[in-house]
């Protein structure tokens, strides 16, 4: 059933009308911290965590306090954790953002049979930008409802409002969110252009009207007819905004003593969005090889220096048709990129072309060229941050894999949430390659409150555990039945925490609003902050992302710490695309591994679906698929894993996350959100994905 209605807005985007987002009691949230630790400490690091919580949630204790305070918090604000979320997420992560941060979505691929080709899809692709935004400006935008678990329930459109209008300033220690408020300064009427690492205006309104397909088909072919102007060629400014923030911040602080570069940086930052219009990159368009380059640009060589990371939307415009967009994610989550992707990919199909017998603005003023005077330092500062990023480049270690032996419609005869299955089949695949639990994330939509961004949905339940346990132990003892039984044992319960995320009431978001308010009181880091199961629950190796789509595109991101996964999956009807993101650099993990392991995992599930099936009905024909015995399969795993080193890191990264959501789920998945309209045939052209 589809998790998403649209009806046509009645202004509720400022959150008007919703509830404010709960605070869950301090001892539910003590109680569920220690069942969803347990497992993956020692005993001796239980032991201690569990007195460190007893100490913290004491009558009269520092626990009580700070949940008094939230209390209060959550009185005077629109949202209690909003700004707390907000920063731990996002601004006051210091790592560079391709790869570590921003995600993407890889568009079908094109076929461009000449140069003009490319140009017109992005003047096309410009013209339903335009569209859509004016659409927003006149919050005409209709409504997300949330459908399933509690149908009908508004949700919050305060992210789509800054698609168009926002940007994320670098600084020495934490970024700042920038919202343009037409109240201030005018709304920008320009995007940037990137091409050959130059960037160019392109006013979209000229004499207070738009501008229509062949006058924007015009301007774009000026630019690129500037941008191979040798002579005016000026070094890739954009590599700077590639770099950790806070070098990013310094070398924006050189940049800003000359007025020409305060000007420039004007004018990108107050853009709509970029367009970078990408030569053809020589490399076999796999979708693996797609997803790379939308990632990080191929590096120096490539496109890196085509882009400007701190602006939310990069549309990416390839001539060799390797297309897609470049989200900054701190603004808004995956739903609102994959609707507003969806929307100008509809557009794209369901409004031919208008190249022709337009009427034109005479005289149309030539696109600006945006200057830059570049000193040695600014010079010794772009070899570093090319460095760093060519670092990047190499380091990734992606595997975009489509998985094409069933999809979300067998899960859903078998009455599982596809969403959760495919969540128990995530861990059972880092299980048998790594041997053990670890902390994962995925992301839990409460649009259904003011101001709501996302929790965190924790996977790695004790009853996931029992079943992989179960599907690796080779243990001929236990039978089809009692597997079948853990494994609708571990859905259940990812479905239950699902339903507590996204009404408010999972874990991460309270503890991060005790930590910070005790911050904010100077009262000591309590223990169960400084404690090892804290940093362990927060240290998510197997980062995890649903994001399914009616157009045929896919979403990917990389991992969030140096020894971790980035897995995010696109299921559709009969076939589910994975993207595992993993680094070169970590010797514990390998995407191809994984990729091969998963594989295994969602075939062995299904045989054992298939056999409880055949059993508990005998007059049911056999498909011929079999349950096989994971004996041998489990030495080999067992040995490889053994030459493993452990695994877990010290370090205590930020996760960037793209919204979970489920198109068409049953009863539960009512986290996500998706429209629900038919898949256009025209975009599927020659797609490998």
């Amino acid at each position: 059933m589809p998790v998403l209605d649209r009806e046509p807005s009645k202004d509720l985007g400022g959150g008007d009308g919703l509830p404010k987002l709960p605070l869950p009691a301090l001892k539910d949230t003590l109680d569920m911290y220690l069942r969803c630790m347990k497992h993956l400490l020692t005993e001796e690091q239980f032991n201690k965590t569990q007195n460190t919580v007893k100490q913290f949630g004491a009558p009269g204790g520092v626990g009580e306090l700070l949940q008094s305070k939230l209390v209060e918090r959550r009185e005077n604000k629109a949202n209690w954790v909003y700004d707390y979320w907000l920063n731990d997420m996002y601004l006051n992560n210091r790592l560079a953002l391709p790869v570590n941060s921003s995600p993407v979505m890889v568009f079908p691929q094109q076929h461009f049979r000449d140069p003009i080709d490319s140009l017109r899809f992005a003047a096309h692709l410009i013209s339903g930008v335009l569209e859509y935004k004016t659409l927003l400006d006149a919050r005409a935008l209709p409504i997300d409802y949330a459908r399933g678990q509690l149908a009908g329930t508004p949700l919050c459109m305060e992210q789509y409002y800054r698609l168009f209008t926002s940007y994320r300033l670098p600084g020495p220690e934490r970024d700042t969110l920038v919202a343009q408020e037409s109240s201030v300064m005018p709304e920008p009427e320009h995007i940037i252009v990137a091409c050959k690492n130059q960037f160019f205006v392109l006013d979209v309104v000229i004499n207070f009207r738009r501008l229509n397909e062949r006058d924007l088909l015009t301007q774009l072919e000026k630019i690129v007819k500037m941008a191979d102007s040798e002579e005016e060629r000026l070094p890739p400014i954009g590599l700077l905004s590639s770099d950790g923030r806070t070098e990013w911040a310094e070398s924006r602080s050189v940049l800003m003593r000359e007025s020409t570069n305060r000007d420039s940086l004007d004018m990108i930052e107050r853009c709509l969005c970029l367009v970078c219009l990408d030569d053809a990159s020589g490399s076999e368009l796999s979708d693996t090889t797609r997803a790379m380059l939308m990632l990080h640009g191929g590096g120096v060589a490539k496109h890196g220096g085509n882009r400007w990371y701190d602006k939310p939307m990069q549309f990416v415009v390839g001539a060799d048709g390797c297309c897609g967009v470049v989200c900054e994610h701190s603004p808004f989550e995956g739903i609102v990129l994959v609707q507003c992707t969806e929307y100008l990919l509809k557009y794209m199909i369901g409004s031919p072309s208008k190249l022709v017998r337009a009427a034109s603005v005479s005289e149309l003023p030539a696109p600006r060229r945006l200057r830059w005077k570049c000193t040695p330092e600014i010079h010794k500062l772009l070899a570093s941050s090319a460095d760093k990023l060519q670092r990047l480049v190499r380091n990734l270690d992606m595997n975009v894999h489509k998985f094409c032996d069933y999809g979300k419609e067998f899960i859903k005869k078998q009455k599982m949430s596809p969403d959760a299955y495919i969540q128990v089949a995530l861990q059972l695949t880092y299980y048998r390659c790594h041997g053990r639990p670890v902390s994962t994330y995925e992301s839990a939509s409460i649009r259904r409150f003011q101001e709501g961004r996302v929790d965190n949905i924790r996977s790695a339940t004790p009853e996931a555990l029992a079943f992989l346990k179960a599907m690796t132990d080779g243990k001929l003892s236990t039978s089809v039945e009692e597997k079948m039984e853990m494994l609708r044992g571990a859905i259940t319960a990812q479905t239950k925490y699902t339903i507590l995320a996204i009404t408010g009431m999972g874990i991460d978001n309270h503890l991060l609003g005790l930590r910070e308010i005790a911050h904010e009181l100077k009262i000591e880091k309590p223990e169960i902050f400084k404690d090892d199961a804290y940093i362990i629950s927060n240290q998510f190796i197997l980062s995890t992302s649903q994001v399914p789509t009616t157009v045929e595109m896919f979403c990917c991101y990389g991992p969030v710490l140096p020894n971790g996964y980035g897995a995010c999956y696109n299921p559709q009807s009969d076939h589910i695309i994975f993207c595992v993101s993993s680094f070169h650099e970590s010797p514990q993990t390998c995407s191809a591994e994984f990729v091969k392991c998963l594989v295994q995992g969602l075939l062995d599930m299904r045989d054992l679906c298939n056999k409880c099936n055949s059993s508990s009905n005998p007059t049911e024909q056999r498909k011929g698929q079999t349950l096989e015995t994971h004996t041998q399969t489990e030495k080999n795993w067992q040995s490889k894993m053994q030459q493993r080193p452990a695994d877990l890191s010290k370090n205590q990264q930020t996760l960037p996350q793209v919204l979970v959501k489920t198109p068409e789920q049953t009863k539960v998945e009512a986290q996500t959100q998706t429209s629900t309209q038919g898949e256009p045939q025209a975009l599927k052209n020659g797609s490998k994905s």
